[in-house]
């Protein structure tokens, strides 16, 4: 475990440079999640670390299998200065131990509700997990496990999540593209859904 954290911990310095902040969270029952906070020019991403320790495992298997099963860390990225983000933390850390607390396979296409703000006065309380790939590589690892992927979150007004909910999420991603919605500003307002 603790060997495909420092893994997965050398493949965000890569990607996003040294942290400025980092924060860790421990829920009864899971293990440590760390959240790393990286600031570039105006942006500032989030980067869960520790999610990934375990594969994540289909709730209705009768047995955890220890090795095999889908890998994972989140990141969210916003624009700087315009909110006060790094309430961010806590909620982010419990999205990342989902999977051990709630035995969710987190995947792209899927929505995550905190069911509170992401962040004191944020028109968020959830977020739909999108493709991986962009921000970061995967980092693939030895047979059999399954490379760690490294999923961008989506923040979504309860409207947009209400409407994804009907629509897909793939409609919704094309509504933000077509309305040119800046889906990292802290404050934006819901994409009109008419």
């Amino acid at each position: 475990m603790a060997e495909i954290l420092a893994l997965v911990e050398a493949r965000l310095r890569t990607a996003f440079g040294e942290p400025d902040a980092r924060a860790a969270v421990t829920f009864l029952g899971t293990d440590r999640i760390e959240v790393l906070r990286f600031a570039e020019g105006d942006l500032v991403r989030y980067a869960t670390l520790g999610m990934s320790a375990h594969p994540m495992t289909d709730p209705t298997a009768v047995v955890a299998d220890p090795v095999r099963g889908p890998r994972a860390e989140l990141v969210l990225t916003v624009r700087a200065g315009r909110a006060d983000t790094d309430k961010l933390l806590r909620p982010l850390a419990v999205l990342a131990a989902s999977p051990q607390v709630e035995g969710l396979v987190v995947a792209p296409g899927a929505s995550l509700d905190v069911g509170e703000p992401l962040w004191e006065g944020a028109p968020f309380s959830s977020v739909l997990v999108a493709e991986p790939g962009g921000l970061v590589e995967d980092l693939e690892l030895d047979e059999p496990m399954e490379a760690v992927r490294f999923l961008p979150l989506l923040p979504m007004t309860a409207n947009e999540a209400a409407w994804k909910r009907v629509h897909g999420a793939a409609a919704l991603q094309e509504r933000w593209l077509a309305r040119g919605t800046d889906l990292r500003d802290p404050l934006r307002s819901a994409v009109a859904l008419d």
